[in-house]
């Protein structure tokens, strides 16, 4: 009885928690947002490596290098807020006073900088899969919850295959059905959302501290 209890509190609880918004707006997030460093990125990096002969690329290769680490930033700050996970502080242990040059050489010499780069791109393979899995559902979740408001207008009307929900009593059926999908469809998001944020912590923090968090989490 406790078992079936709680399985009832997990299922539909999910929708009393804010966490569960928050992860919905991370994911949907991630499509416009791995788009643009994505072609960022890409752009820049084809750019400052194609002008770089003739020197005019080096100062380009520059200002994106420092994007680049502010995105990183940004994205661990996105993600510890929303995803309410703990990654690790980004130390790259450089000792103040050393020329800009070997400051330089230590920070690209550091594997977080090459894992949060690669970070930034998975974003966008990452944000596809989220806004295909996502999107399309939420917006079939809706239409089904909001289909007693619908029913009446011919533009509106819903069709599943070659049923037309044009009376109350099937719009009501469809707006059952369209709770039930959204409860489902939001565990579906939190796991998403899980598996993006331990993908955050393994990119954005510390090998030692990472694994340790990880470790926890499971």
């Amino acid at each position: 009885m406790n078992e079936t209890t709680n399985s009832i509190k997990k299922l539909f609880g999910v929708a009393a928690r804010s966490e569960s918004y928050l992860n919905i707006i991370y994911l949907l997030l991630a499509f416009p947002m791995g788009t643009s460093y994505f072609v960022f990125l890409v752009t820049e990096l084809s750019l400052g490596l194609s002008l770089s002969i003739i020197w005019i690329g080096i100062p380009i290769l520059l200002l994106m290098f420092a994007a680049w680490w502010g995105l990183v930033m940004f994205e661990r700050q996105l993600a510890i807020y929303l995803l309410h996970i703990d990654i690790p502080p980004i130390s790259h242990n450089v000792a103040s006073g050393l020329s800009v040059w070997v400051q330089l050489k230590t920070h690209l010499g550091n594997p977080l900088t090459w894992k949060g780069l690669i970070y930034l791109f998975a974003r966008f393979p990452l944000g596809v899969l989220s806004f295909v899995v996502a999107f399309p559902l939420i917006i079939l979740t809706g239409a089904l919850v909001f289909a007693p408001l619908t029913y009446t207008d011919p533009v509106s009307q819903i069709y599943i295959f070659s049923w037309q929900i044009d009376t109350l009593n099937e719009a009501m059926i469809c707006s059952i059905v369209g709770f039930g999908m959204g409860l489902v469809l939001m565990h579906i998001m939190n796991g998403m959302a899980f598996v993006s944020g331990r993908f955050a912590i393994l990119m954005l923090g510390t090998a030692q501290d990472t694994n340790e968090i990880l470790k926890e989490g499971c």
